[in-house]
């Protein structure tokens, strides 16, 4: 039904999980730039190819939904402790559009390997992906109270 729908929206996906602060979307950029070696104190990679990665193994939405989570996590206007250090054009607080992903440079900011510490040492649970084929965590292991610091938006299927 409905109902059920709307539930299932909102508590999977529009919702961050108290524990880690993180929706989903969030939650498995990190990992796929984690996965991906892309460090604080590594060179940046192209978006679009951590895009590709997030959406081929963990996140089988559109390509745009997940670029737009990367930018919003690179801007420091709408996160008081970005997550992704971003390097060229992702937009402006007057509402001007970020540049396209092939444009745009990411890697994960200092911060956000506090949230992955000890991800290897069994500390979370893990789950299968969307197609079975990989495990992914349930949660990150964070050191930092993300939802406290950063907050939360977004949009949900409503109930009335």
């Amino acid at each position: 039904s409905y109902l059920d729908y709307a539930m299932s929206v909102i508590v999977g996906r529009a919702l961050p999980d108290v524990r880690d602060g993180l929706k989903p979307v969030h939650r498995r950029v990190l990992y796929a730039m984690n996965e991906l070696g892309n460090d604080w104190n590594k060179p940046y990679k192209k978006s679009a190819r951590v895009v590709g990665d997030v959406i081929g193994k963990y996140h089988p939405h559109g390509d745009i939904a997940v670029y737009d989570t990367i930018v919003r996590m690179a801007q420091d206007f709408s996160m008081r402790y970005m997550l992704v250090d971003g390097q060229g054009n992702f937009g402006s607080v007057d509402g001007d559009n970020a540049a396209a992903m092939r444009y745009t440079e990411v890697r994960m900011a200092r911060i956000s390997h506090e949230l992955l510490a000890d991800l290897d040492k069994e500390t979370v649970d893990w789950v299968p992906n969307y197609d079975g084929t990989e495990m992914i965590p349930a949660v990150m292991p964070t050191k930092v109270p993300t939802l406290l610091v950063n907050g939360s938006s977004g949009i949900a299927v409503g109930m009335a």
